[in-house]
């Protein structure tokens, strides 16, 4: 850094906040204590709050047939199952009828519990397997889903194991939730337990100081922590899908990572030009801090955009994402400055690096030298390196045009997990799937005759296996079952569903079931997904502008991030849908992908991707308004941060990889996708794409229309801002790298 720099960073005083930081770090270090301990206190039990559904939409026709259902008829939406088997005595053996039936009353009598009916008491073959060795009670726990989760933890013990003759799994739509549930919590615990220690390990090899190490770390716990007491507020208040306690460890750990290592980085970058302690963290927050700012606004609007979704576990993601982002950027840019205001030069303390250095002579430092290298040659040859990189991205999204959605099902959980147990031997061995047929709600008066004529034209219905009911109740309403040829929430059977609902009938109709959701979820998400990414893509052209000054740059950074998530997608659709690699990843593909992951996973992987595209855009553009030179600004910019943005990244995908191990495949999917993207948009899209298409524009990409420049003149920012506090006229001296470069051309 030349003199000129260091004297102006040094000057001119700095804003209100960077004063408090440097005048009172421990008493901000201290109120930091106390708030993370509140924290702890506060967020404590969240996970026990939490509800694993929420992919339906709460203003869906199939949302409104299954509240209505509920109230009126219990019994035709059973969310828990009990399979007796029998064994070789059968179902029908006196004494196992006998059993059985003082179960179900036994299960009637229950509080909470409403609807108990069974094979043994309404004949229905539905409910006794084909081989006629087990058959099915079937109930309903009413209420709120944790109220119903609570009901179910309460009778359970008594239901499950040994009755005289039989015995007795549990099962159905509440049991598998409850048991996803604590997968999830136990999955998370062990990530958390992979995650930490890995992650320490590789900011040693990053920063070689061991003192600097743990400053990422610290921040992170922080935002982790914070987050967990703002979710469990907002539990008080609206739905919260526990799934997204995986997004709140991978965010928290990776984003405050992500910006330590970034603030740290030039913290010590400062110090080793020349710069006093205080110096130093005012020039840091005015650059790097600005540019962290500007990082965590853009993922949090990616994150944002989920809140236009109905659904509460897209939402829910948002919550949390929104959350532990400005936690991780309140953090970075209050603890870390006052811890740094007190470390000074110990940051540097405890340099596990010198031991593999004793020995050797000291060499010149040559940071970044070889990212350096490398934008040289990738510029050298842009065309090709622009082509190349783009046509390979494409290539590795195409599996993605033939991905099938579906919905989340009991074979997310393990094959062992007994409600799983339970839901594949209902579903192979039974000639209907209890509770998963689709059910059509009546209401207005109708003859019998009305009611048999409607059933026999649902039942020719092409795709449907067979049709029952109606069964009545007061009020002139009922209901029918029916039960679609195939998969219950296969494509045929959601072609029934439009046929049902298009059906003409004397009475109003409405249709609900798993397949009925699915179609509604669909639905939902093709509406309002247009909105979503014009939310992200307008608000990160308004960031980027902001920063860069330039209209060019904005569009650059929204088609190559986007076109950074083509690897994530097509590999999704490729192991998870197709079923590739299952073996070794434990996992069972049931051919299709969850309706609302690929709206979770762009945005999360959209934003970390802005992430890193604003840490190497604000750097380029910080030099090239020092020197004006375009490439050796592209260049500089790589060479500065291409070593930190390939750490951050592959501390993050360890980060996801450690969430990846859960046991329930969609958050494997999201914890595996999401790494593999990151790892792409850092290694290939930066590395490769970000200086071709760079070199390729030219010294246009930095340009904007009159009206447009002069209103980032007015209302921009500007990292070099740090360097010309006053607003004067910048008299700037060439940096020591342009020095070196045109030195060697000579």
């Amino acid at each position: 850094m030349s003199e000129v720099k260091k004297s102006a960073a040094g000057g001119g005083g700095g804003g209100g906040w960077t004063r408090f930081v440097t005048a009172r770090p421990r008493l901000t270090l201290l109120v930091a204590l106390v708030l993370t301990a509140l924290a702890v206190l506060a967020g404590g039990g969240v996970a026990d709050r939490m509800g694993s559904g929420g992919w339906e939409d709460p203003a869906a026709e199939s949302t409104y047939a299954t509240e209505a259902l509920e109230r009126q008829f219990p019994g035709s939406q059973p969310n828990v199952l009990l399979l007796v088997d029998a064994g070789a005595a059968g179902v029908d053996a006196p004494a196992v009828a006998a059993e059985a039936r003082r179960l179900a009353e036994r299960l009637d009598a229950e509080p909470g519990v409403d609807g108990v009916g069974s094979y043994w008491s309404t004949g229905s073959p539905a409910l006794r397997s084909e081989d006629g060795r087990q058959a099915v009670i079937a109930a309903r726990i009413a209420g709120e889903e944790k109220d119903a989760a609570a009901v179910l933890d309460r009778i359970a013990p008594a239901y499950r194991g040994a009755h005289g003759p039989v015995e007795v799994s549990l099962g159905g739509g509440l049991a598998v939730r409850h048991e996803m549930q604590t997968v999830i919590q136990e999955d998370l615990l062990r990530a958390e337990l992979i995650a930490l220690p890995l992650t320490l390990v590789l900011l040693v090899m990053v920063f070689g100081s061991a003192v600097a190490a743990l400053l990422p770390l610290g921040v992170g716990i922080v935002a982790i922590l914070g987050t967990n007491a703002a979710l469990r507020g907002i539990t008080e208040f609206t739905d919260v899908s526990v799934f997204a306690q995986n997004l709140t460890t991978a965010l928290g750990l990776g984003l405050a990572i992500d910006y330590a290592l970034f603030v740290v980085r030039r913290y010590r970058e400062e110090l080793a030009a020349g710069a006093d302690t205080y110096t130093a963290v005012r020039t840091t927050l005015r650059t790097a801090g600005r540019t962290v700012l500007f990082s965590a606004l853009t993922v949090a609007v990616s994150l944002a955009a989920m809140l236009v979704f109905p659904q509460y576990f897209l939402r829910s993601f948002a919550y949390a994402g929104i959350a532990v982002v400005l936690l991780a950027a309140t953090a970075a840019l209050t603890l870390l400055p006052a811890a740094l205001v007190l470390l000074g030069d110990r940051v540097n303390a405890l340099d596990l690096r010198r031991l593999l250095r004793r020995g050797r002579a000291p060499r010149k430092d040559t940071s970044g030298a070889g990212w350096g290298r490398a934008a040289a040659l990738v510029m050298r040859r842009a065309p090709v390196f622009a082509i190349v990189t783009t046509a390979g991205l494409v290539l590795l999204g195409l599996p993605f045009l033939g991905v099938k959605f579906g919905t989340a099902d009991d074979r997310q959980l393990p094959v062992t997990a007994s409600s799983r147990v339970v839901q594949d031997q209902l579903r192979d061995g039974f000639p209907g799937n209890p509770g998963g047929g689709i059910t059509v709600l009546a209401e207005g008066a109708a003859t019998p005759a009305q009611y048999a004529d409607f059933r026999e034209r649902i039942a020719a219905l092409d795709g449907v296996g067979r049709a029952e009911g109606p069964v009545t109740a007061g009020g002139g309403s009922a209901y029918f079952t029916v039960v679609p040829e195939g998969e219950t929430v296969g494509a045929g059977a959601q072609r029934v569903v439009g046929e049902l609902r298009a059906a003409e009938a004397p009475f109003a109709t409405s249709v609900t079931g798993p397949a009925a959701v699915l179609v509604d979820s669909k639905d939902a998400i093709a509406d309002r997904l247009p909105w979503a990414a014009g939310i992200i893509v307008l608000v990160t052209l308004l960031l980027v502008f902001l920063l860069t000054g330039s209209v060019v740059v904005p569009v650059q950074a929204v088609l190559l991030n986007a076109l950074s998530l083509t690897a994530m997608f097509g590999a999704v659709v490729w192991v998870f849908q197709e079923g590739h690699l299952a073996g070794l990843l434990g996992f069972t593909s049931t051919g299709d992908i969850e309706t609302t992951l690929p709206v979770l996973m762009f945005c999360v992987a959209f934003g970390l991707s802005m992430d890193y595209g604003v840490f190497l855009l604000s750097r380029i553009k910080e030099e090239y308004d020092a020197t004006g030179d375009h490439e050796h600004s592209v260049r500089f910019g790589l060479r500065r941060t291409g070593g930190l943005i390939t750490a951050a990244a592959v501390i993050l995908a360890v980060v996801m990889v450690a969430i990846g191990t859960s046991r329930v495949t969609n958050t494997k999917m999201l914890g595996l996708g999401v790494a593999l993207a990151v790892l792409m948009d850092a290694m290939v899209v930066r590395s490769l794409l970000v200086p071709s298409v760079m070199k390729l524009t030219g010294r246009l990409t930095w340009w904007a229309p009159g009206p447009l420049r002069r209103f980032h003149d007015r209302f921009g920012i500007s990292e070099n801002d740090a360097y010309n506090p006053a607003g004067t006229p910048d008299v700037i001296e060439v940096s020591e790298e342009l020095r070196e470069t045109a030195s060697s051309r000579q």
